[in-house]
This record gives structure tokens, C-alpha cells and sequence, in this order.
């Protein structure tokens, strides 16, 4: 056993993210036998992703603020602190903070058999997208 070496905070990239977001890897694999990958990210107020899938799904566990998540149909999910929301593989989707707040949460995923497909980066979220305009609020997650 042994204890993992750290990896310094980063902020993601504009391609992938819009805002300020920031990602401390938590779990990294470090050859084909392993596939867990968990990092903390968090998110300042207008922090959102670009729309994106995993190959294997995905994993979010809030711990502070209230998060939204989004998918093509135009639902919108806020998720709270405590609360873990999971996305089936291949399913696009986006996360982001309710407006005017900061929001953290852990992403839990498993790497895909060719790294470059664990997660598959795509367009920006639009203003009405993230804001859910004409499209009716979804209920909360349970």
C-alpha cells in the first residue's frame, strides 16, 4: 500500500468549461488495471461545462451549494448537498452551479477502455440551455 502522491489544483479549460472551475484530482489511474477515476471540482458562481458523455457513466456527489445538471431534452435537475446524481454512459449532459452560488462536488467515473473516450468533450452550453428558458422546471432530485 502506499500513499498517493498529490496533484496540484487546476483550472479546466475554456474549451471544456465556461466560467471559473477548478478540478483537485482526488483518484488517478496509473495503469490499464485500474479504472477509478474521482476529483473534486468546484465551480464559482456561472461555472458550467460544455455538454459532454462518459463512456462508463457518471458519478456526482454534491457537498456544498446546489448544483444543475442538464440533458438534451432540456431537463434540468438541482441537486443539494448530500445528494448524488449518477448519468448513464453515452448520455450528454452538463453540470453547473444554481445561479449566484458556488457549488463542489465530487465526479466519480470509471476510465473506458481507450482513455481518449472516458470522457467525450462537445459544444458550449448556451445561456438558454443553462437557464432553462421555455423549457418547464423539472422536479427535484429525491
Amino acid at each position: 500500500m502506499n500513499i498517493e502522491p498529490s496533484v496540484p489544483t487546476t483550472k479546466n479549460p475554456p474549451e471544456q468549461f465556461a466560467g471559473d472551475v477548478w478540478v483537485d484530482p482526488i483518484v488517478v489511474p496509473h495503469d490499464a488495471d485500474q479504472r477509478a477515476v474521482v476529483a473534486r471540482v468546484r465551480f464559482a458562481p456561472g461555472g458550467r461545462t460544455a455538454w459532454h458523455s462518459h463512456a462508463r457513466g457518471q458519478y456526482c456527489h454534491v457537498t456544498s451549494g446546489v448544483a444543475r445538471f442538464g440533458t438534451r431534452d432540456g431537463r434540468i435537475v438541482e441537486v443539494h448537498p448530500g445528494q448524488t446524481i449518477y448519468t448513464p454512459p453515452g448520455e450528454d449532459h452538463w453540470h453547473a452551479t444554481a445561479p449566484g452560488v458556488f457549488m463542489e462536488h465530487l465526479a466519480i467515473l470509471e476510465g473506458g477502455d481507450d482513455p481518449r473516450t472516458t470522457t467525450v468533450w462537445k459544444e458550449h452550453v448556451t445561456d438558454d440551455e443553462y437557464e432553462g428558458r421555455g423549457i418547464p422546471p423539472a422536479a427535484p432530485a429525491a
